[in-house]
């Protein structure tokens, strides 16, 4: 071979190895390409945190599996974490999962806040960060709202209409006379003094006679304690207003270690499973429906539609409905 053939065999092959360097660069940029879009499109999928009151509650059970199982249908759209208190009454748990969420990044906290007044600071803070807020379940105090500055709207039941549609078939049962008391839900929740002043409506309306009111803190033990007292102390009771159904439970409890079970009518709260062969068996009057597992779902749905540009504002009201044998 001679030297100008040797040189031009050595530049053929020297340019298909530029050629195939070249190919094997832009399938590098190609590939690294891709996984910038894909990083960049899991970066944008919104951050869900769902804060909710005690997980020992019947209700916020109910109120979690909706909501994961929202989540789990909708895995593509956003990512979701769903937390719980303690009891009713571990303020300090709620305030703490709104600060680890604004911390953690989260575009979107939906919450059932215990303490009507006491959540609103974490949560004009959390606001103030650029997350959006969503108050399902329980309204913020709205003087409290006003003082920090925030303008949140409410989505939940309307918990007086609600109590007054038990407290009623409770007045109806009776008639005009029936000697009722009242296990109120935690003092410090919009909900309870909203059902309180629905059971009230009812007492009125119906022309019953209240006996006595405390509050038992929504929790089915100290509702159990209540009751028992209450029967020792009044021999007469016909009827019980109770709050929630896990109250109702606790309820129950003392009228059946009394003998009482089906002689005393009993009205709840929320349509809780353990509740509602109670219903059946004669052994509660009645309870009221306000669907917390779609309360959940419906409450992250609007934060999606905040963060695209909504606003709401005011009370956005979900549905109830008075749940008989």
């Amino acid at each position: 071979m001679s030297n100008l053939q040797i040189r031009s065999a050595f530049h053929m092959k020297t340019r298909r190895n530029v050629l195939k360097l070249s190919a094997a660069g832009s399938l590098l940029v190609a590939v690294a390409l891709s996984m910038g879009t894909a990083s960049a499109v899991a970066a944008d999928k919104p951050k869900v945190g769902l804060i909710m009151k005690s997980l020992s509650n019947e209700f916020f059970k109910q109120m979690k599996a909706g909501a994961d199982d929202y989540a789990a249908k909708n895995a593509d759209k956003f990512d979701f974490k769903a937390v719980g208190m303690k009891d009713e009454r571990d303020f300090a748990s709620q305030v703490d999962a709104v600060e680890n969420f604004v911390t953690q990044k989260y575009d979107i906290i939906v919450v059932a806040p215990a303490d009507s007044k006491a959540m609103v600071t974490p949560l004009a803070k959390a606001v103030k960060a650029g997350v959006k807020v969503i108050n399902i379940d329980v309204a913020l105090d709205e003087d409290a709202k006003k003082a920090a500055g925030v303008d949140l709207a409410f989505f939940g039941p309307d918990n007086r209409e609600g109590a007054k549609l038990a407290g009623d078939a409770l007045a109806k049962d009776l008639g005009k006379g029936g000697k009722v008391v009242v296990l109120e839900g935690n003092p410090e929740a919009d909900n309870a003094k909203e059902r309180a002043k629905g059971f009230a409506d009812s007492i009125k309306a119906g022309g019953l006679q209240l006996l006595d009111s405390k509050t038992a803190h929504w929790e089915t033990e100290e509702a159990n304690t209540v009751m028992t007292n209450f029967l020792t102390k009044y021999h007469d009771i016909q009827g019980v207003m109770a709050a929630n159904d896990s109250m109702v439970l606790g309820v129950v409890k003392a009228l059946d270690a009394a003998g009482l079970s089906g002689k005393i009518k009993v009205v709840g709260f929320d349509n809780i499973p353990a509740v509602q062969p109670l219903i059946k068996d004669g052994k509660v009057l009645a309870t009221v429906e306000q669907y917390g597992a779609q309360m959940a779902a419906m409450g992250i749905d609007y934060g999606l539609r905040e963060m695209k540009g909504e606003k709401f504002t005011g009370w956005v009201k979900t549905d109830i409905k008075l749940v008989t044998k």
